[in-house]
């Protein structure tokens, strides 16, 4: 008897473990082992892809948002009227004013290309982050009777997306440091701080200190800004996922099992009320970050 209660434990387990694994899977496409390009139909296939594998549910997603969001925002501006506005008029100009405000209050220089970037990463992240919000198993399930092997609907769940976002954000903080202080300004600043001297010969002992310490803090910002948003919307995720797990669990219990089942439910339910504020604070974080990288690439330090 103990024997075989053992074997549902570790059957039980293993299920939970596939569970989780098909769940946090990408849809990833690239060079399969027999060297033919296509879908991968497991994590070891996906991975024997290496470098130059795709994740097809990242792009799809990423892309299918950002044209909503454009087509939302261009729909408003078309029908922009000047009187009573309509709801989503009124929601889309407090976003603007919001997002203007922020930038206000980070931003010192002038540059007409920043409000405009802060607005699109907000409401692009966020947007992403709000898939989380989607029941876990529906979009995973449908696309399952479709002979999808895979789908995550959240694509800042997937780093290649969040690394990609804070690369794009690192180039124009390179360009704008550059551009502002010129080349010379821009290397004098990552070699003569935050030690200086007037001495020639301390001067050349501090340059390499100096190089070491600026070029951490510089490579560390596009890394911060990957790692901050995929680490606080993969954990998110991986709580709906134990959360779905232990839902099933518990529903297949017969005494007490409405009980249960609610209480899952209510725990799910509080969560997803709660995963709202993350959100939107990790968009807001990311789009401020960005604001001030930018505003720190313009000042230039004498």
């Amino acid at each position: 008897m103990a024997h075989e209660a053992g074997e549902v434990a570790h059957e039980a387990a293993h299920t939970s473990s596939e569970y989780i694994k098909h769940h946090l899977q990408n849809l990833t496409w690239g060079q399969l082992p027999d060297g033919t390009w296509g879908i991968a139909h497991s994590a070891e296939e996906a991975k024997a892809m290496g470098f130059w594998a795709l994740n097809l549910d990242t792009v799809i997603m990423s892309l299918l948002l950002g044209a909503v969001i454009m087509f939302l925002f261009r729909r408003v501006a078309k029908s922009v009227i000047s009187g009573t506005p309509g709801a989503l008029q009124n929601f889309c100009e407090w976003a603007i004013e919001f997002i203007d405000t922020s930038v206000r209050g980070s931003f010192s220089a002038k540059n007409d290309l920043v409000a405009p970037l802060a607005l699109t990463i907000f409401f692009w992240v966020f947007s992403m982050n709000l898939m989380d919000l989607i029941p876990i198993d529906w979009v995973p399930g449908v696309m399952g009777l479709l002979g999808v092997p895979f789908f995550k609907v959240v694509p800042s769940t997937d780093p290649n997306a969040t690394f990609g976002m804070a690369i794009g954000v690192f180039a124009l903080v390179l360009y704008y440091s550059i551009k502002m202080k010129g080349f010379g300004g821009f290397v004098g600043e990552l070699t003569m701080m935050p030690f200086q001297s007037k001495n020639k010969v301390v001067q050349l002992l501090v340059v390499p200190i100096n190089l070491i310490l600026e070029g951490v803090n510089l490579i560390a910002k596009p890394i911060s800004l990957a790692l901050r948003l995929f680490g606080n919307m993969y954990a998110g995720e991986m709580i709906f996922i134990l959360i779905a797990l232990m839902g099933g669990a518990w529903a297949g219990f017969s005494a007490g099992g409405v009980t249960l089942f609610g209480s899952q439910i209510l725990l799910s339910l509080g969560w997803a009320i709660f995963h709202i504020l993350i959100v939107t604070l990790q968009a807001f974080i990311f789009m401020t970050l960005t604001v001030v990288y930018l505003d720190m690439a313009h000042q230039e330090h004498h």
